[in-house]
């Protein structure tokens, strides 16, 4: 009777079957994680720094690579969410896009009130600089080409200065070598200055006094010593010159702030592990 059984084909389908049930119970098991559990592999963390290095032509810093594994595990939080909220559904793009689905359901939220006058006079006061209109300048300039000076150079500009400061009658145009950028500048923007000679000129002119001749100044065409003949400064406008730009940036500030603080809740709900911390150059 039991080798008839054993040379039936049902029987021979039943005992595989069961063996492939029971391979799938030991192996599928261990293969799961638990959903709650995020492991930062130190295997992980070496691809991030690797990604950055080949990215910047250097390694992270121990801050940027702590930036790195935050922003990983904000992403597989997320990711995590967006599974559970079947957000996946009929839809192919990668895991970052899923993240932005999670983020974008706060920008309703964050969209929805319309904030006061005061709020945003109280915004605007709080953040001048990101405002204020930019100083403006006028300048005369003599200039002198490290070419044609050479190694005098340091001292013509010590004595061309001393003729300016010292005999009011001089005229700026008969000093200096020949150049193609204009001797008088009328008023101009601090930045656009800054654009044009660079950033340590524009610095050097907004703290020199007005009517009084400086140098020399560096800039990327050479050295110049200038005065400073006219400066209106920078200055907070009202609101009602910028409403737009500061509802702009209020309605931002507000929707990052909910952003992080949805996170923060999410994050409580889950134990992150990052491995080899210490190796990686970041103190806990």
């Amino acid at each position: 009777m039991v080798k008839r059984l054993l040379k039936e084909p049902l029987v021979h389908f039943f005992l595989i079957a069961l063996a492939i049930f029971a391979m799938h119970g030991v192996v599928g098991d261990k293969s799961v994680p638990a959903p709650d559990v995020i492991v930062v592999t130190a295997s992980k963390i070496e691809q991030m720094g690797s990604v950055f290095t080949k990215t910047w032509q250097r390694p992270p810093t121990g801050r940027e690579l702590k930036g790195l594994i935050d922003d990983h595990v904000r992403e597989e939080i997320l990711v995590r969410e967006a599974l559970a909220l079947g957000l996946d559904k009929d839809d192919t793009v990668i895991r970052r896009r899923l993240r932005q689905k999670m983020e974008f359901l706060v920008i309703d939220e964050a969209d929805a009130p319309v904030p006061t006058d005061a709020e945003l006079n109280v915004y605007l006061n709080a953040h001048p600089g990101a405002f204020e209109t930019d100083p403006m300048l006028a300048f005369q300039q003599v200039f002198l080409n490290p070419e044609r000076q050479g190694d005098a150079i340091a001292r013509n500009a010590a004595s061309t200065l001393e003729a300016l400061a010292t005999v009011p009658s001089t005229d700026p145009a008969s000093l200096g070598d020949v150049t193609q950028l204009p001797p008088v500048v009328e008023l101009t923007g601090k930045t656009a200055i800054a654009q044009m000679f660079g950033g340590e000129f524009a610095e050097a002119l907004d703290k020199a006094s007005v009517g009084q001749w400086i140098g020399p100044v560096a800039s990327g065409f050479g050295l110049h010593l200038v005065r400073v003949t006219e400066r209106k400064p920078g200055r907070l406008p009202a609101l009602g010159d910028v409403r737009a730009a500061v509802m702009r940036e209020w309605a931002n500030d507000r929707r990052v702030a909910l952003e992080d603080r949805r996170f923060a809740e999410l994050l409580k709900r889950y134990d992150v592990t990052i491995e080899n911390l210490a190796v990686a150059g970041i103190v806990p």
